[in-house]
């Protein structure tokens, strides 16, 4: 894991298209500005699990959807 230092509108690159730039230090917070292509999924770890469950209910309503019909 890369572990870095920034101050407040300084910004990290990622690859060719992705740029974080940090908006806001606040206490022990950090706010993030993230500037990716739109078809890329960009979630907060901590929901990773939670999108999946939906996304796999979603796919097993369209089964169940397309078996009723």
């Amino acid at each position: 894991m890369l572990v870095l230092s920034r101050k407040e509108s300084e910004k990290i690159i990622l690859g060719d298209d992705i740029v974080l730039t940090i908006v806001r230090v606040s206490g022990d917070r950090v706010r993030l500005g993230i500037q990716a292509p739109k078809d890329m999924l960009i979630l907060r770890h901590e929901l990773e699990n939670q999108g999946l469950a939906v996304e796999t209910n979603t796919n097993t309503n369209s089964t169940k959807n397309s078996k009723a019909a």
